[in-house]
């Protein structure tokens, strides 16, 4: 079982230290602003501001604290717009150390904790309707184990632990396996900007872009997958 650590981020919001890989869950100079910049600004909004569209359909990669998905939450809720949230995580965490993270006391809308809660509490492998603009299914299933419906998802986000502590997230089937799903002029969104990740998204067809990275970060990376 991983040792799991809460800290304090340099925004003030919480992460998780996960010990026996000495790795963290978010970037230490602000988990909030690092999946707003990524995930959300240069992915779900992106997404949104060039597509004219009532609903999408997003698969993440690394479910973890339930950050990205509480943050596309608030995004579906107060554009109106519905969501339609996959997610998988091969080790939740444990209810215990959910409870005291901080998310929800800073991310604030309508009802924000119980729904952050209700994130957490929902049942694995069942897809459930977290208020009437977001639906989430959590799958405590690998990327290796998974099957994934090809050209399925309008966006990916892919938030596994990094390439230097968990290289099997990142070999090529596994791309492979994800652009395989993603639906032609989806978008793919990640923190990683390492140049193999950027060579194999290349060789699979997508047009990747180098974006600056959140505070503490230089890049980023955003793929697009060609119109048919």
């Amino acid at each position: 079982m991983n040792l799991i650590k809460i800290i304090e981020t340099r925004d003030g919001s919480h992460s998780l230290l996960n010990e026996a890989l000495n790795e963290t869950y978010h970037s230490t100079h602000g988990a909030i602003q690092e999946s707003l910049h990524i995930f959300i600004k240069n992915g779900l909004a992106f997404f949104v501001n060039k597509n004219n569209c009532e609903g999408i359909t997003i698969f993440e990669v690394g479910f973890g604290t339930g950050l990205n998905a509480l943050l596309a939450l608030k995004f579906a809720t107060e554009n109106k717009i519905k969501i339609n949230y996959h997610s998988i995580e091969t080790f939740p965490i444990d209810a215990e150390v959910i409870c005291q993270l901080n998310y929800a006391d800073l991310i604030s809308f309508p009802d924000s904790k119980n729904l952050f809660q209700k994130i957490h509490s929902c049942a694995w492998g069942e897809s459930t309707a977290i208020n009437e603009f977001f639906t989430l299914k959590k799958q405590n299933q690998s990327i290796h184990e998974i099957k994934l419906p090809v050209e399925t998802f309008e966006i990916i986000f892919f938030d596994a632990f990094a390439p230097a502590k968990q290289p099997d997230m990142w070999v090529f089937p596994v791309l492979e396996k994800v652009t395989q799903a993603l639906k032609p002029s989806g978008v793919w969104v990640t923190y990683c900007a390492k140049g193999q990740l950027k060579r194999d998204l290349k060789s699979l067809g997508l047009r990747v872009e180098t974006l600056s990275g959140p505070p503490g970060k230089r890049e980023m990376v955003r793929a697009l997958k060609h119109s048919q």
